[in-house]
């Protein structure tokens, strides 16, 4: 027996467990997405007119994942129906390329995970958000045909026009700095944005000027020396060439003091991919006066680096958007991680600070594994003080109840219905011997969406394999169902030891 046809007679165009992975799950997307909710999602989601942290414990298939991209459709919405109160929303949620560069910038003698992870600063995290940031940020300026996905935002092109000089400055600033686009050359699009945004630079070309001026004139000096028959004894160029030395002095010493500028700043921003000359040539087209005094991360602190995320917002305040919101997500994932409790730990502990998660127009939602949550109750005192838990809206375990599962389950069964057709449910697909209660209680011991669309999933396709197109049986039995559930909870308990593949 197929179980498309099981499907059918029950009104059900597709099967509604066949997806694990909300990413790439179409019935979520397309229909649970905006009616499907854990019942914390208030306390994550919060206020959007006053964007604030939270932190999300949970385990493997709780649904972090899936309350990720909830948050961010229902930003989206928010942005759409309050466009004088938008929020700049960035997915922080792929770590591998900015650890691979960080790595690679502690070179050889730090190459095990573990190594690597103890370097690890919240800078380094703020670099990458702002990174993120700029990268979707100036991509939407440029009106480029693929922007990145990490951000969502629109940005209105009068709305750049009203962006003042010292914030154009900022912005090209933080581009200079910030910016990882790899679809075109670095310095190309540091120009068009520079046109874009009116900035002219012909004030910082003094220097390059009066270069050339004294070179020329040189030149034609040497040559009339030269055809008037010199000094005698004196050759021409011992006047000629100290003149033209001292004539390029200041664009040396300026260009001397950018090299050393990009180059701190390539040496402590260690998760790009900027080099230095390139860097350098864009602060060459900046006067000093306006490079002077501004915060740059050229240190080991973290605070440039606020000064920088200030002047981000100033810009985005500008642009309709005061607020940010940051989703941080799959933690687990990163190949240099690969799963494990401790090196996830060394790559979070330092976002978890007070002054980083309470900074004002700046919202940060962390999604993290349930095995953190064990680590911070063996914590000191000193991260109590630094991280404030108790102000940061923590939800210490991402659990499901039996109701609530059971509600996922039959929502996503009626998002599958045949259209036009009857509305299924879930009970309609089991014998009456098996009540409702009786389900409650079986997915409550499954804890997590994941778990439980596993167990449906190979539930239904076992039904159908036990009986033939020609004699259909169209509801699960009891016994079928106490066998399957009791081998979904043997594979649980065996995952749960940490024998099982999950």
């Amino acid at each position: 027996m197929k179980i498309q046809p099981f499907l059918e007679h029950h009104g059900i165009a597709r099967n509604p467990f066949a997806e694990e992975d909300a990413q790439t799950d179409p019935v979520f997307k397309e229909h649970c997405i905006d009616s499907t909710y854990h019942p914390t999602w208030d306390k994550v989601y919060g206020d959007p007119h006053e964007p604030a942290s939270s932190i999300v414990f949970g385990e493997k298939g709780s649904g972090k994942t899936a309350m990720r991209l909830q948050l961010a459709r229902h930003l989206e919405a928010f942005n759409d129906q309050s466009p004088a109160r938008r929020l700049f929303v960035v997915h922080y949620d792929d770590f591998n390329p900015f650890l691979d560069r960080f790595r690679d910038r502690l070179g050889s003698r730090n190459r095990r995970p573990d190594k690597v992870l103890q370097n690890w600063k919240l800078w380094d995290h703020m670099d990458a958000i702002l990174t993120l940031s700029i990268t979707g940020l100036v991509d939407r300026i440029l009106e480029v045909r693929q922007p990145t996905t990490s951000v969502i935002c629109k940005i209105e092109q009068s709305k750049v026009d009203d962006l003042d000089r010292h914030q154009a400055r900022d912005l090209l600033v933080l581009t200079a700095c910030y910016d990882q686009a790899t679809g075109e050359n670095f310095k190309d699009r540091w120009n068009r944005l520079r046109k874009r945004l009116k900035f002219n630079t012909w004030k910082s070309y003094w220097q390059l000027a009066a270069g050339i001026t004294t070179m020329v004139a040189m030149i034609a000096l040497w040559i009339t020396i030269y055809v008037n028959g010199g000094f005698g004894w004196l050759p021409p160029w011992w006047i000629c060439l100290p003149l033209v030395f001292v004539g390029w002095i200041p664009w040396l010493v300026k260009a001397w003091k950018n090299f050393w500028l990009a180059r701190g700043i390539l040496s402590r921003m260690r998760v790009g991919i900027r080099q230095t000359n390139d860097l350098r040539k864009v602060f060459m087209q900046f006067t000093p006066a306006e490079l002077a005094s501004q915060p740059l991360p050229n240190k080991d602190s973290t605070d440039d680096r606020y000064e920088l995320l200030m002047k981000l917002q100033a810009i985005l305040q500008t642009l309709g958007y005061p607020g940010i919101v940051v989703l941080v997500d799959r933690v687990d994932e990163p190949h240099l991680i690969n799963g494990q409790a401790e090196l996830m730990k060394a790559l979070v502990w330092p976002v978890l600070d007070n002054k980083f998660l309470k900074h004002p127009g700046l919202g940060i939602k962390l999604m993290l594994p349930v095995e953190l949550w064990r680590f911070t109750e063996r914590e000191e005192r000193d991260f109590y003080q630094r991280a404030r838990l108790d102000k940061q809206n923590v939800i210490p375990s991402f659990e499901w109840t039996g109701e609530a599962l059971y509600d996922v389950a039959n929502a996503r069964v009626k998002a599958c219905a045949v259209d036009g057709g009857k509305t299924p449910n879930l009970k309609s697909l089991f014998e009456p011997a098996i009540s409702e209660q009786r389900l409650i209680e079986a997915f409550r011991n499954l804890r997590v969406p994941r778990r439980l669309f596993k167990f449906l999933y190979k539930l239904l396709v076992s039904h159908c394999n036990a009986h033939t197109d020609e004699t259909p049986v169209w509801q699960v039995s009891s016994s079928r169902f106490e066998s399957e559930l009791a081998l979904s909870m043997r594979d649980q308990d065996a995952f749960d030891r940490g024998v099982g593949a999950g």
